[in-house]
């Protein structure tokens, strides 16, 4: 390239650097291709003639443009950074880039903090922290190798003598909305869902309730955002259950962050009929309440206000309801990012919080958290187990969804509709879900998660360490059932009809219908497996007319070799195969009740020495009514509400 060309690159270069705008802490992008592949460029050289005599050694190969880090997007937490004290900033970006994030200190220029591990995807997103004694720090993101404009993005971070509080709301009202939700806001949302929740590949992560993971620092990058020390001095007690936690979660980013928030008023359905909505409250509207500190006024909104009016109709709405808080979304890697709801038809709902793209070894994983109603928050992996689906009109519309935007015009808040989100691709607007039945919707699940043919005994593997995970964690609930047991207070009360699965009280902390029924189906998906592979040859690599019954050999082993160990009620281990798990299937369609012992609620036979240590039983009424459910769990299909 000649001089001249390179100057009018440079030149160019800048022009674009000086048009990026940097607000409200975030330095604003240019939005980048929704793809895994950072955006690249080619730089044309000017021709010359050609002069008699031997050609010319061919020029170097042009250096591929730095134009990646114009998508990037700078954010610094907290509000009002201090000297002496952590500044956390996150560097986020659609695109797949190759980089590294810097934070250096105005005294001497060096880098203090540098990320080069970049995680997420998409949105893709680099983290660090650093305290400093200087007036300010710059943060930058470089491109690869590509030192100064355009290859990379910067923010000056003025350092305070101290950190400043935010202002206080006006009476009435829980915080000011200041802007718009919009995509790059989205991927921030993403960003913070992946960090609070992220833990190494196969950890069974769980939290006692959420407010343990919003006070860890190192996990929540808004840690302390507000100057309130609302996750420190003042932070709040915050334990949602299921339907509560995707609306906490968003509550707590849009205060900190100052963006509209709302919620519905959705009916549970009933007598065949779905879930609908109607109304808007939003964050400026709540109930009435004596003037308290912005922590502990956000803490009673979310227990009180939030938790009183959501619920999980809320997301269990069919997909054509305008009014709903929510939107269903395509069944693509892109759409399926951190942040996104999982609604199942019978109630349970989860928060899409990690994705691993397939490698050799495995494949695909996705990781979504859930509430439960003791208010403990665990991490559990996508698999038909885990995630059910079913199509009944009177279910209302189950699947993945995603929180409507909220637009702030003039002060009011308006909830973005179908016909906006569908012109715009960054929203992933997709009604395809109401299509599907349902192995058309596990089906497609698969192909999202890994989209190559597997290996079939890999893919075998896979869902027998998946069935483990489900049989230990329901270890831990019949345990506490024990431990209830062990009181000898009153039987636990067992409501009537479909009650069972949704009473408050002892029945609802230590009976366990709801995980039976997943255990049941998990058990189903396992040992049809070989007939899934059979089904659909395509998916996996040298499936053949043996493939089949090789695979139920494999299975047979691999149910035998992994064992677990429960407490019977002398407080002794007891041990058992996943293969003797999976024989009492039959069994676990009445284990469900806490108030007999765990032998029966694993199954154990009346006259086995596994049996011998049993101490209780349930009211014979209550073993009648189990009965007359019985075919709910049969049939593997909870009754609508």
């Amino acid at each position: 390239m000649s001089p001249r060309a390179r100057r009018v690159l440079h030149v160019v270069a800048l022009a674009a650097a000086a048009a990026s705008l940097v607000a409200g802490g975030c330095a604003t992008k240019t939005p980048a291709p929704p793809s895994d592949t950072a955006p690249r460029a080619s730089v044309a050289t000017a021709s010359a003639p050609v002069e008699a005599g031997p050609p010319p050694a061919p020029p170097p190969p042009p250096r591929a443009a730095c134009t990646g880090a114009a998508g990037v997007t700078l954010f610094v937490s907290p509000a009002s950074p201090a000297k002496g004290a952590p500044v956390r900033v996150v560097a986020y970006s659609e695109g797949a880039l190759g980089g590294r994030l810097e934070v250096r200190g105005a005294a001497n220029g060096r880098p203090e903090a540098v990320a080069e591990t970049r995680r997420g995807g998409p949105p893709y997103f680099w983290t660090t922290e650093v305290s400093s004694s200087d007036d300010a720090l710059t943060a930058r993101f470089v491109e690869g190798d590509c030192e100064g404009a355009p290859g990379e993005k910067s923010l000056a971070i003025p350092l305070a003598p101290r950190s400043y509080p935010g202002p206080r709301a006006p009476d009435g009202a829980l915080w000011v909305a200041r802007r718009s939700w919009d995509p790059e806001l989205e991927n921030l949302y993403s960003a913070w869902i992946e960090a609070l929740f992220d833990a190494p590949e196969g950890e069974a992560m769980s939290f006692a309730a959420l407010h343990e993971v919003l006070r860890d620092p190192k996990r929540n990058f808004l840690y302390d955002h507000l100057g309130y020390g609302e996750d420190s001095s003042h932070a709040p007690v915050i334990r949602p259950d299921c339907a509560d936690l995707p609306y906490v979660l968003r509550a707590t980013f849009a205060w900190k962050l100052g963006l509209p928030f709302a919620m519905a008023s959705c009916s549970r359905g009933g007598g065949g009929a779905p879930p609908d909505c109607d109304g808007l409250e939003t964050q400026s509207e709540p109930a009435a309440r004596k003037r308290s500190p912005p922590a502990e006024a956000f803490g009673t909104f979310v227990r009180v206000t939030l938790a009183d009016r959501v619920h999980s109709g809320s997301a269990r709405t069919p997909f054509a309801d305008a009014e709903s808080d929510y939107y269903p979304i395509a069944l693509s890697w892109d759409a399926l990012r951190p942040g996104a709801v999982f609604a199942d038809p019978y109630g349970h709902v989860l928060v899409v919080a990690k994705r691993l793209r397939e490698t050799q070894d495995r494949g695909g994983v996705l990781y979504a958290v859930d509430g439960q109603p003791d208010g403990t928050v665990g991490r559990k992996r996508f698999w038909r187990g885990n995630f059910l689906f079913a199509k009944d009109p009177a279910l209302g519309g189950p699947g993945f969804k995603r929180f409507r935007p909220l637009s702030l015009r003039a002060g009011v808040v308006s909830r973005a509709a179908d016909a906006r989100l569908a012109v715009d691709p960054r929203w992933h607007f997709s009604v395809e879900q109401a299509s599907l039945d349902l192995e058309a919707f596990y089906d497609a699940m698969d192909d999202v998660l890994s989209p190559t043919p597997r290996d079939p005994s890999s893919a075998l593997r896979e869902i027998v360490v998946a069935l483990d995970e489900q049989v230990r964690t329901r270890v831990i609930s019949v345990e506490n059932g024990r431990k209830f047991l062990d009181k000898r207070g009153p039987s636990a009360p067992m409501p009537e009809g479909a009650k069972i699965f949704e009473a408050q009280g002892p029945w609802e902390d230590f009976s366990t219908p709801s995980r039976d029924l997943r255990l049941l189906i998990a058990i189903d998906v396992a040992t049809g497996f070989p007939a899934r592979v059979a089904r659909r040859p395509g998916r996996y690599l040298g499936a053949s007319t043996d493939t089949k019954v090789r695979l139920e050999q494999e299975l047979a082993r691999a149910l035998a070799e992994r064992k677990v160990q429960y407490a019977r009620s002398d407080g002794q281990p007891f041990e058992l195969s996943l293969a003797e798990i999976v024989s009492r299937a039959e069994a676990f369609q009445t284990a469900y009740n806490p108030n007999d012992c765990v032998e029966h609620r694993w199954g154990a036979k009346a006259g086995t020495d596994e049996h011998a240590t049993c101490r209780a039983r349930a009211p014979a009424e209550q073993r009648a009514r189990m009965e007359a459910v019985r075919a709910w769990f049969r049939d593997r299909k909870r009754p609508p509400r």
